[in-house]
């Protein structure tokens, strides 16, 4: 009998048509095994975290239920990315698609390759605003408060709803 797991994907891309790089991550998404897509923010346009002479973002967030350990899904969204060219030439860098998971069911989780939940999730608005608004009563389990609470009038002010 599988075990089903409540997992949260934050989506980003600023290279080769962004828009159409997260909606082919989406097909992606969708054709995991032992995955559900079960819900997607809309698309939010940041300007880049670190290096400035880049374009800027599209963001959003999913929420997958998966039977996938976290390592297992790490392991495909990295396969995803490959897929989608992703390159890493340099810390926040350009990129053709960033997935990163940000949460695991209310796991806390000190891995080499995965850390959960997502340690600078916290004070992402490209992260915190999509997060909410597909689980608008998330708690952040590190923290053990309510996402929500985390989000500012400044954190806010960095996004565009596209």
């Amino acid at each position: 009998m599988l075990t089903w797991h409540d997992a949260y994907i934050g989506l980003g891309s600023n290279l080769d048509d962004p828009k159409a790089q997260l909606m082919r991550a989406l097909e992606h998404l969708d054709a995991l095994p032992l995955t559900q897509r079960v819900a997607t923010s809309p698309l939010y346009g940041s300007q880049p975290v670190g290096p400035q002479d880049q374009p800027d973002f599209v963001n959003a967030c999913v929420h997958l239920r998966t039977a996938l350990s976290p390592l297992a899904l790490l392991d495909q969204l990295q396969s995803i990315e490959q897929r989608q060219r992703r390159v890493r030439v340099r810390h926040w860098g350009p990129r053709t698609l960033d997935l990163d998971l940000l949460m695991y069911d209310d796991r806390v989780m000190h891995h080499p390759r995965l850390n959960l939940p997502h340690h600078e999730m916290h004070q992402r608005g490209f992260v915190l605003i999509p997060l909410l608004d597909i689980a608008p009563t998330l708690m952040h389990p590190g923290m053990n408060l309510p996402l929500s609470t985390l989000v500012t009038d400044e954190l806010r002010g960095t996004l565009t709803r596209l």
